[in-house]
């Protein structure tokens, strides 16, 4: 029976003006924001709390109705995207947005999925603690979506991934039913983490309703650097550097070409090159501490002295207020977003051991303009952990399409030579419709085995997410 024909049964349990039917209602959860992924649904449904969404599983599971779990619709590998088949039910979670619990003291708090993450991180500010997760898309993602692709984001050097954060999690199972496993224990080591599966899952094997996180002390001192330097040889030394002197104190280092310098000034509303001349590289550093005496700011500046006595650093700025600090992270996290006004864009999310970074972008940067020549190599992101963004924009005056129609043998070339250096072809973003295909050639033979096994027993029907990271089952 087509998914429309249960929008009353839906509407029973939701109530009928969530179950959206119109066109135009539905559009805005049907396309990715890059517009490279745009599915088709009879039907989007948005509950607003997990009796619902067991409800609603419940109803599915017996009449064999897909279902896409869906965030705030940020993600990068379209896995929030329903095919274009029309037998899949988008189910948004954007309703669920609330705080159950918050305690200072044992810093952790304790949401729905839907809460979109900056609102979790001024809820955190409120009761003076820190939840780090940091993302360019963090006014619109929502945690339940940074869960299940186990998001990065710039904080990961010094707090970890999204699964580093998570305590517990309350989950809806494919067939309705609820696991409760929202528990704040720091150390629970009674058999199997089950929270584990979800986390990073992709919506595949459950429902992630509500998670409970942890929280940190609030930096009471922070600096921000920006330094220019003429290679990711030097910055690699940078971050060496600053690693030794400082350790958990150094909370960020990001990097950044050029070119995608010259993106930002150009297409940011007010945003400017921090340094006084341009430089081919540069590095964004952070340094914060819990403690009001803890003298960060001399040990910035000591770390950047002895960067350019090494002759690493061409040019360098301290951040001289909470503003400029702002300015600087802008420059960094709207990266993404202004390459879109260069045209095309082919994206790779990898990542390779940290010490390699350097030799990997030599060798990426100069086969890719080997293949198209004129493209717009534009590698940035977190040195750090080892994850780069290597994004390529299309040459100047290019045909947009025709550029595009070359994304599977990019992907072919830059994943071959990710390899090479031991490396991920998905640091962060996960793996979705974007690198379904591709999973067969980095995973063994054991490892996916052991993937369908886990599909197989919680989802015996396969009718979550069945579009997403492993083949959709027959």
């Amino acid at each position: 029976m087509e998914p429309l024909n249960h929008a009353a049964g839906f509407a029973a349990i939701i109530g009928e003006a969530h179950v959206l039917t119109r066109d135009d209602d539905k559009a805005p959860y049907l396309r990715e924001w890059r517009d490279k992924y745009q599915g088709k649904s009879q039907i989007v449904l948005r509950p607003a709390s997990t009796a619902e969404v067991s409800a609603v599983m419940k109803y599915a599971y017996a009449h064999h109705l897909k279902i896409v779990p869906q965030g705030g619709n940020t993600g990068l590998v379209g896995a929030q995207i329903p095919l274009e088949t029309e037998e899949e039910i988008v189910l948004s979670l954007s309703r669920m947005n609330s705080v159950r619990a918050i305690d200072p003291d044992g810093y952790t708090i304790t949401v729905d999925s839907g809460i979109v993450l900056e609102t979790l991180q001024q809820e955190a500010e409120k009761a003076d603690r820190l939840f780090p997760l940091s993302l360019g898309s963090q006014g619109s993602c929502q945690i339940g979506g940074n869960i299940s692709s186990n998001a990065g984001g710039t904080a990961v050097l010094a707090y970890g991934n999204t699964r580093d954060l998570v305590l517990g999690l309350e989950v809806v199972l494919p067939n309705g039913d609820v696991w409760d496993g929202l528990r704040t224990l720091r150390k629970d080591n009674t058999g199997y983490d089950l929270k584990q599966l979800f986390i990073g899952g992709e919506g595949t094997l459950g429902v992630i309703t509500a998670a409970s996180l942890k929280l940190f002390p609030r930096p009471k001192k922070l600096e921000a650097a920006f330094a220019g330097m003429r290679d990711p040889h030097a910055a690699l030394k940078l971050f060496s550097l600053a690693k030794a002197q400082a350790g958990p104190v150094l909370t960020g280092f990001e990097i950044m070409p050029r070119i995608g310098m010259e993106f930002c000034t150009a297409h940011l509303s007010g945003a400017r090159d921090p340094l006084t001349a341009p430089h081919q590289w540069y590095a964004l550093l952070e340094l914060s501490s819990g403690s009001e005496a803890f003298p960060v700011k001399d040990l910035m500046e000591s770390i950047l002295a002895e960067a350019f006595e090494a002759g690493e650093v061409e040019d360098a700025t301290i951040a001289q207020s909470v503003g400029q600090v702002t300015e600087f992270w802008r420059l960094r996290h709207g990266m993404s977003e202004v390459q879109k006004k260069e045209g095309g864009s082919i994206k790779h999310d990898v990542s390779v051991p940290v010490g390699r970074i350097p030799d990997f972008l030599d060798q990426a940067i100069a086969a890719v303009i080997g293949f198209i020549p004129g493209c717009r190599p534009v590698p940035f992101g977190h040195l750090g952990d080892g994850n780069i963004h290597f994004n390529i924009s299309q040459p100047v005056d290019g045909d947009r399409e025709a550029f595009l129609s070359k994304w599977d043998e990019m992907n072919a070339l830059v994943h071959g030579i990710v390899m090479e250096f031991g490396g991920s072809i998905s640091a962060e973003h996960g793996i979705g419709r974007m690198k379904r295909e591709l999973l067969a050639e980095v995973k063994s033979d054991v490892e996916l085995e052991m993937m369908r096994k886990i599909k197989a027993a919680l989802d015996p029907k396969g009718l979550l997410n069945p579009g997403a990271m492993l083949q959709a089952q027959s």
